[in-house]
């Protein structure tokens, strides 16, 4: 049993008991394009896998859990819960001969050690692409877990991990296979457009790029289950076509204002 190697903003965790059931009932190849922490891809562990992200340093990390597990849990146990050394180690990425000159494994080592000891498990950079979450002052945070670095190798050992963009997967997709969609989420309202976990965005017309895909997906007889926010805009980008619409609920994870947490609306919306 393994479960997502990093916290993630928006992971799907807490949906599983939800989400697992509205999966198809067999498909050949699982495609998964905006991995993030991958909760339902490790929950379901499919045998063929083609999981892609556009953020380098989480698709290395992955590459490393798959190839180097036991050389990334050494090089994990080195990292201490401390204000001082986690600012130093974010500072890597701040001097590009520095950073250019880590390894794989040290990169996902300094990834996995921010998510952890990070304010909330974000990971967020800026312009630059440099990590600008503060420290997150937690007592006790869980940096190495060997067992679940173990298992999560285990789980990807066969899947194709990329860095890629997720249009990347049309000419890849055939008749039998599934795609499961979880993009960062069109904004609820003008504060909520978090989007920033690497430097690209993701606005309108990648939600409107994402809407065609998911019609070329059912058109050459495949299946996709679309996470996303339950707004008037994506109701009306996918009613146009008779996909099916789910209303779940999921706890707001980030809100400066504790009266702006609770459970919110969103969509699962599939072609089957």
């Amino acid at each position: 049993m393994c479960k997502p190697p990093v916290k993630w903003v928006g992971g799907k965790r807490q949906l599983l008991n939800e989400l697992i059931p509205l999966l198809p009932v067999s498909y050949n190849h699982y495609f998964e394009p905006f991995l993030g922490g991958g909760a339902l891809f490790f929950a379901v562990k499919p045998k063929l896998a083609t999981l892609a992200d556009l953020n380098p340093e989480l698709v290395n990390l992955y590459k490393v859990i798959r190839d180097k597990p036991n050389k990334l849990i050494i090089d994990l146990s080195r990292h201490i819960n401390d204000s001082d050394y986690y600012y130093q180690i974010r500072a890597l990425d701040r001097d590009n001969d520095v950073f250019g000159s880590l390894n794989d494994i040290e990169r996902a080592s300094r990834f996995m050690y921010l998510n952890k000891t990070g304010y909330n498990g974000l990971w967020r950079v800026n312009s630059k692409g440099q990590n600008n979450v503060p420290f997150g002052r937690y007592l006790n945070p869980s940096i190495l877990d060997s067992e679940n670095i173990k298992a999560c190798a285990i789980a990807l050992k066969h899947a194709k991990i990329q860095c890629a963009d997720f249009t990347k997967i049309r000419n890849k997709i055939s008749a039998g296979d599934f795609v499961y969609f979880d993009p960062p989420y069109h904004p609820v309202n003008q504060t909520s457009n978090f989007t920033s976990y690497t430097k690209l965005g993701f606005g309108e017309g990648m939600q409107l790029e994402l809407k065609k895909l998911c019609d070329h997906i059912h058109e050459v007889g495949a299946y996709f289950m679309l996470s996303n926010s339950y707004t008037p805009k994506v109701l009306d980008l996918y009613k146009s076509k008779a996909y099916n619409f789910k209303e779940v609920h999921a706890n707001r994870a980030i809100n400066c204002k504790a009266s702006g947490r609770g459970k919110i609306k969103e969509l699962v919306i599939r072609n089957y």
